[in-house]
This record gives structure tokens, sequence and C-alpha cells, in this order.
């Protein structure tokens, strides 16, 4: 414990699972004796959880990593520590780039900075194994009525344009009597939503067996993704699971009947499609092929009439043609996604697909595409949004609208914004008559005299 009050800052990049690491880093240096610090300046520690899926995130690292590197020349006491999938990716590199840098650690290491700022060392430290779930240290949630879940950690993957399974090691699942204790346990705190999270979330447990016994923990029949949905469902308190993010080899009927069955399961799907094009979804190594994906896009329609599908697309993979572009805008047309996450693609380090010279796609000739797919993607979201006008949804009031501060903000099971007017305080369940809608919002009233508790 510190003898005196520390502050740290803490900045974040990248997915979900940072923003749920970088909760449990929070939680860990505060049960230690540590503050958080509004800005940097005034930080005995300063910490960047870092991503490296994609360029654009490295590139606004390292310029606050320059950052740092001024405060640290001012205040030499100064702690600088960098973990998450970039230090991963780096390893021990990171010392000899910057050598201002105190500790590095990977996603499976974040228990060590714990260890490091207790110890006498005055040497720079680095943890890079794939030993520990951050899941299981104490966290500082953003909002006391939302949480994330580390179900798992990994990924057996092996699609040749992403780094996570080289920066956060082979799958491995957490056993389903923690994970339900853990949600119990939130549920008493005030919990109404928790999001469960893995790299492939959807396929949970095939691991959980052998890992169990050899841990000399609790054996227990292997349980699948569809059931664990099951038990979190059946805990009081509970009113909203989401997930993320699956992958579609994996999405299978019983995770869609849940779907349909569970009722604090909510309407919302992340399906990647990454390209439309089988041609190109076997360059990327994805495992499965346009008719496979489709397949289990009509299923989930099927079962889930309501249900909201989004998704990730890459443009621009390497030997992507004019046509295999196309295929994607007609996947795209056909399936009427209520919104995705578009991306120009880029190679990273130690990629199979960043080996790939032959074929590159112009930088122009991506943008020009990406273009085409973001005007199209909004269109379809757009005209699936105005299924909503007229409706009286549930909507989670968060806060204030971040476009208008008379207006309150909150999320739908569909997991659509909705700007709207009410006297909700966060936390609570709204009954809001939806008015209008766009491609990424909804606008709306509260129904105060169905306004749940």
């Amino acid at each position: 414990m510190p003898s005196k009050q520390l502050r740290y800052h803490l900045t974040t990049f990248g997915c979900q699972m940072n923003e749920h690491d970088s909760e449990r880093m929070s939680g860990m240096l505060e049960a230690l004796g540590y503050s958080e610090s509004p800005d940097r300046e005034s930080a005995d520690l300063i910490l960047f959880n870092t991503c490296s899926i994609r360029e654009s995130a490295d590139s606004r690292f390292l310029a606050h990593l320059g950052q740092a590197r001024r405060l640290k020349r001012e205040h030499p006491d100064r702690i600088v520590g960098v973990g998450g999938c970039w230090a991963q990716s780096l390893k021990h590199e990171v010392f000899a780039r910057f050598p201002f840098v105190d500790v590095a650690f990977g996603p499976g290491q974040v228990h060590k900075l714990a260890e490091f700022l207790t110890s006498e060392s005055l040497s720079a430290q680095g943890y890079f194994e794939f030993d520990g779930f951050t899941g299981r240290l104490p966290a500082r949630r953003t909002r006391p009525f939302q949480a994330w879940l580390q179900i798992s950690v990994g990924c057996n993957c092996a699609c040749s344009y992403c780094i996570v399974p080289s920066t956060r090691g082979r799958e491995v699942s957490r056993p389903p009597h923690e994970l339900v204790e853990e949600v119990r346990a939130m549920a008493r705190d005030g919990v109404r939503e928790v999001t469960l999270l893995g790299q492939n979330v959807n396929s949970y447990g095939r691991d959980l067996p052998a890992t169990a016994i050899a841990r000399g923990e609790r054996a227990a029949e292997r349980v699948t993704f569809a059931g664990l949905l099951a038990q979190i469902d059946a805990i009081e308190g509970i009113e909203r699971i989401r997930y993320t993010s699956p992958h579609p080899k994996d999405m299978r009927e019983d995770v869609i009947r849940a779907h349909r069955d569970l009722e604090s399961l909510c309407e919302h799907i992340h399906l990647p499609l990454q390209s439309g094009c089988s041609r190109i979804l076997k360059a990327m190594r994805r495992t499965y092929d346009r008719s496979r994906y489709m397949d289990r896009v009509a299923l989930i329609r099927e079962q889930v009439p309501d249900v909201a599908l989004t998704t990730d697309i890459i443009v621009g993979f390497p030997g992507e043609t004019e046509e295999d572009f196309s295929q994607t805008l007609e996947v795209v047309e056909e399936v009427g996604y209520d919104g995705a996450f578009t991306f120009i693609y880029s190679p990273r380090r130690g990629t199979e697909a960043a080996r790939i010279d032959d074929g590159l796609v112009p930088h122009e000739v991506k943008v020009e595409r990406m273009e085409r797919l973001v005007e199209l993607v909004q269109r379809r979201a757009r005209e699936r949004a105005q299924r909503f006008v007229g409706r009286t949804l549930e909507v989670l009031a968060e806060g204030p609208s971040r476009t208008d501060a008379e207006k309150l903000r909150g999320r739908t099971r569909h997991n659509k914004v909705v700007n709207f007017s009410g006297l909700a305080a966060p936390g609570e369940l709204a009954q809001v008559e939806i008015s209008a809608a766009t491609s990424q919002t909804l606008a709306g009233e509260e129904t105060l005299l169905a306004r749940a508790a």
C-alpha cells in the first residue's frame, strides 16, 4: 500500500475487452490505495492500455506516449506503464524503443502491474505470459448498473489478417460456476445489464473439462455458450444480457434459439461478415463462405424476426477486385444491417496477410470503396430503423444526451441509442415512444405511467 495518496491516469485504446481490462486495472490500483487523476500532468502513474488490431490505434497511442515521455523527463520518479495488445506484440522491444517506459505487460498479465508497483525494483520490467484472467481482479465500473463479464481469453482461429492469437494466446474459458457467482455478485451490487466478453465468445466452454482439472478446480460437465446464457438468464436482477464478439462458424442453432427463448437475452446479434466474397473469405481464413453466412442470417431472422443485426466489414483486403467488392455490397443490401463497423485493410506485423505483396489494393481505391460501402450501410440502417417509429420500446437510461443537454440518453434491447425526453434516472428502465429514427439513433419521449422502477 502506498504510504501517501498516489494518483494514476489511464488511457484506453481499442475494443470492449480492453475497456473491461481497464476497469479491472482501475479497480486493482484503487485497492492498492491509488486514486484517479483527471489528467496526466498530476499523475504519479501514467498508464496506457493499448490495442494493436488496427494501424490507426497504434498511431494514436504513439502520439500520447510522446507526451508521457515529456512528463517523465520533467519528473523522473513518475512511472510510465504500457499494457495490452500493442505491448504484447512488441514484448521487450518496448524498452529498447521507448527507454522511459518503466513497466510493460500483456493482456494476460494485468495482475503483474500490482506486483511491480509494490516491489522495490528500480529496473524496467516486462510481463508477457498468458496466465491470468483480468476478470478475476476487482473492477471499477464506469456505470454501476452495467458490467462486463470476461468469459474467455484468447482465440483458436487463424484469420490471416488478425494479430489477436499472438497477443492474447490460445482460447481459455473460465469455469461456469465462477462466472455465475460473479454475475450473482453483480446483481447484488445493482447491475442490470451484463455483457459477456471473449475473442470468440460463442465457442466458450470447449476446453473446460481439461483446464478445470489441470488447475485443480471443481470439475464440471462441459457447458456450451447457450447453456451459460441460460444460467445467467436465471439470475434474479439481471434484466439484460449481451455478448461480443461471436464468430459466424460458431453461431449455432442453440445460441439462436436462446435469443428467442431467454427473457433477458437482448434482440441484437453482432455477426462479423468481413467480406461478402467467398474467395476473399478463404484468403482471410475465415472458415465460412458467403452461402454459409447467409444461412446463419436466414435462421436468425426466422427465429428472432425483430432482431437487430450488426457486423464488421474490411475493405481492400489484398487481392480484392471490384467484382469481389460488389459481392460485399450485395450482401449488405440483402441483409440490411442495423449498423456496421467498417475498416480499410491495413497489414498488421506478424500476420500471414502482411506477407502478401501482390494484388495490393491502392489506397485511393480503398477509400473510394469505403465511401460507397458506408453510404449503403447507412441507407439500409436508416430504412431498418424506421420499423421502430411509433413503437414503445424499453430503454435503459444511461445519463444525459451527448447532443442535447435537455434530453436523456439510453439504449434499447436492440442496442440502438435513444435520445429522449423524460425523467428516468441512470440505471432505470424507461418505456419510450419512438417518434423519429436515423441510421444510428432513435428519438422519442418517455411514457411516464409505464416507467419501470
